[in-house]
């Protein structure tokens, strides 16, 4: 019996049946011709402020479906696509926009244009504004409007330390979730406008670049990437160290940033600090560990003060030809590959080997079904085909164990049989169905291919039964959250600069 079978044998099924889940999928907002909308939030979803359920990201444009915490992956995935048929309903009164079912933009205009998410005049929602605007001085907003999948798990009982251990195996095996879900291989030629990039035109297509065997692009140097970032370092050997290296981040004024400044001389905000990171949200990874937090909190001081609470999966691509972008058997086999991770041996990680899970991270997206690539582990080259094999293998007595445990038949194994028939079936994962799609039906066009298939899902969101009751519920709820924001707002006294420099002050990092 291997360590793994072991330590899984050790795990009470009572474990298992408490894990819980839930889900945030951004979407951007598009026009019937597949371009930005640059519209306003739809006022019928409520205020992006404080409704629970549905907000914006980094743009006006783009909006963040939330779900609750979940027992069960189905549960998680029934509650997207309900807040997704409320969300469809509500623009469709409003006009012909869409939501644009791919991780990739839509057509965008000149980045200034690209509208920033607004959230009322109160300290915390110009706060929340001034963030969006500081990162788009920082990395340009075409970036921004990138979307994609959050993924929140939790287990009972787990430490800090076992958090953390789950967290380094993650960022070492992350290239399979790249290869198996990823589904961004091609992209707008106007996302790259004005950048130096390694894609290749589509065909004869004009307007639609990609990489032959791209896995996620969304994932690679065209996406969250950053150049100030990467010369952070940051170690996920325990939560000390990981809250050292952020909070040095957080407090380090860094010379570009004070180039920019805090103030343009009209007096309007330019970002909220001059430091590497504004705020703690800032910081991009794969895997974060999260912690829910009190009104007014610093990220940072709850992990400090009160531990992990759940780690957040950012690696997740939409995938178009699902309906909610995620379905339930990917979110089973989140739930078997991150007990994968917590169950391996997990040594601490170094410099050297953070340096390469970066370069295996780019790797894979760019070139992730390319034949006989190899990655980097341990120091030496192996085959990324032959990692995943075995990482998949040694998957199979866990999703047996949570079959068992969760009552869910053959649920688990089916969703790592799939997973492993598509592994070694390159051209059935994703990315490789994007390409075949965008050049068999849609003439090499990226923006026809997401146009057709985001109407698709919309036709069929709508189509799916709608009880009077679902729609009275969210309608409710986002009655409430506009009452919610003039609370907040009519019970503001403090100026803005005084907010903002007390929200900032180190001393609210430190449990």
């Amino acid at each position: 019996m291997t360590r793994l079978q072991q330590r899984l044998q050790d795990v009470a099924p009572a474990r298992l049946t408490a894990i819980r889940r839930g889900i945030e999928k951004e979407s951007l907002r598009a026009q019937p011709d597949g371009a930005l909308a640059l519209t306003p939030h739809p006022a019928g979803l409520g205020s992006a402020l404080t409704n629970p359920n549905i907000t914006t990201d980094f743009s006006e444009s783009q909006l963040e479906l939330v779900t609750g915490v979940h027992a069960d992956a189905q549960a998680a995935i029934d509650e997207l696509t309900r807040i997704h048929q409320f969300t469809y309903r509500v623009m469709a009164e409003a006009g012909d926009e869409m939501m644009w079912v791919s991780s990739m933009p839509c057509g965008l205009p000149t980045d200034e244009t690209i509208p920033l998410g607004r959230y009322g005049s109160s300290n915390v929602g110009r706060a929340k504004s001034v963030y969006r605007m500081g990162l788009g001085h920082r990395y340009g907003r075409r970036m921004q409007t990138i979307s994609g999948i959050h993924y929140n798990w939790s287990m009972p009982g787990l430490s800090n330390d076992e958090y953390f251990a789950l967290i380094r195996n993650f960022r070492r095996q992350s290239f399979l979730l790249l290869v198996l879900f990823g589904a961004s291989p091609a992209v707008c030629a106007s996302f790259v406008q004005g950048r130096q990039h390694e894609l290749q035109p589509l065909a004869e297509a004009e307007g639609t670049l990609h990489m032959p065997y791209g896995t996620s692009l969304r994932m690679g140097r065209l996406g969250y990437q950053s150049d100030a970032q990467a010369s952070l370092s940051v170690s996920y050997n325990s939560l000390e160290g990981y809250g050292a290296s952020l909070q040095e981040a957080l407090t380090k004024p860094y010379p570009a940033y004070e180039a920019v400044g805090i103030r343009n001389p009209g007096g309007d905000y330019n970002q909220l600090a001059t430091t590497l990171l504004q705020i703690e949200n800032e910081f991009y990874g794969t895997i974060r560990p999260k912690r829910v937090i009190f009104p007014g909190e610093r990220p940072l001081h709850a992990l400090r003060e009160r531990g992990v609470e759940y780690v957040e999966v950012r690696c997740m691509d939409l995938n178009p030809f699902m309906a909610a972008g995620i379905d339930a058997a990917t979110a089973r086999f989140l739930d078997v590959f991150l007990l994968h991770c917590l169950l391996n041996d997990s040594p601490p990680d170094t410099p050297d080997e953070i340096a390469a899970l970066a370069r295996n991270q780019h790797r894979t997206a760019a070139r992730g079904r390319e034949p006989g690539l190899t990655l980097e582990r341990g120091g030496r080259d192996v085959l990324l085909a032959d990692w995943g094999a075995e990482i998949l293998h040694e998957c199979g007595p866990i999703a047996d164990a949570m079959d068992a445990a969760t009552g869910t038949g053959s649920a688990y194994r089916d969703a790592v049989a799939a997973a492993v028939t598509a592994w070694s079936q390159p051209d059935t994962l994703p990315s490789a169905r994007v390409l075949k799609a965008l050049r068999e039906d849609h003439d090499g066009s990226f923006i026809r291919f997401v146009r057709a298939q985001s109407l698709q899902v919309q036709q069929a969101m709508l189509a799916l039964p709608y009880p009077d009751e679902l729609h009275a519920h969210f309608r409710a709820q986002a009655e409430q959250s506009v009452e919610a924001q003039k609370a907040i707002e009519a019970a503001d006294t403090m100026p803005f600069e005084i907010y903002r420099q007390a929200y900032l002050a180190p001393r609210r990092l430190i449990a």
